[in-house]
């Protein structure tokens, strides 16, 4: 049983992957910004704690961490202001990866998407400019942490029925099921031959254990 802190936990992905991290026996911590959340993160066998990550400093993040065997980002301002995005999907995940270091819990799996790295590519005057380049600071910041990090990178997301089958080679963005990318969050934190890598995929047809294997 590994214990599992994942950040964002009321988000449609969370949603899904906390009921695999539990009916494998993964002791699970669900995160989340709003109280009323509780019971239907509660529901899927995760124990809620409420928190704002936007507001915790290091030295409290890394006490949220600490006693965790993992730690899985999966949390985002989802739009809005250039500044919350800034605040969240950078500084706030910035100071949660030095909070792993701190907590030495030595496992953590961002979630990113498809395109992110430096050169995005993405204009500035483009609504998206701001998620772009916060998700390519806190991927960087990441990658030179010295921590066990994995980078899942999913395409466009759909609510399409999972298949539990993506593509990994991929070039170019196309889509792939929430539920898929909760599957793969999943089988990467059991698979240890996914360390210090970033899987950029879409739907495809290759079971998802086969497809990320190193």
């Amino acid at each position: 049983m590994a214990r599992i802190l994942l950040i964002g936990g009321h988000g449609k992905v969370a949603l899904l992957l906390e009921p695999l991290l539990v009916s494998r026996g993964d002791h699970v911590t669900a995160v989340i910004r709003n109280a009323d959340h509780e019971a239907e993160v509660a529901a899927t066998g995760a124990t809620p704690v409420v928190a704002d990550i936007e507001r915790l400093d290091t030295e409290q993040l890394a006490n949220l961490l600490s006693a965790n065997d993992a730690v899985v980002w999966s949390a985002g301002a989802g739009g809005g202001s250039p500044e919350r995005t800034y605040a969240v999907d950078r500084d706030a995940a910035i100071r949660t990866i030095d909070a792993a270091v701190a907590a030495d819990v030595r496992r953590y799996v961002m979630v990113s998407y498809f395109g992110a790295r430096p050169d995005h590519g993405v204009p500035p005057e483009n609504g998206f400019f701001a998620y772009a380049e916060a998700k390519a600071a806190a991927d960087a910041h990441l990658r030179a942490s010295g921590l066990d990090w994995t980078i899942v990178a999913p395409s466009s997301l759909t609510l399409d029925q999972p298949t539990g089958r993506i593509d990994v080679d991929a070039a170019e963005s196309g889509t792939v099921a929430r539920g898929d990318v909760a599957a793969v969050i999943a089988a990467v934190l059991a698979d240890d031959s996914t360390v210090r890598r970033t899987l950029r995929f879409n739907a495809g047809d290759v079971p998802i254990a086969d497809a990320i294997r190193g």
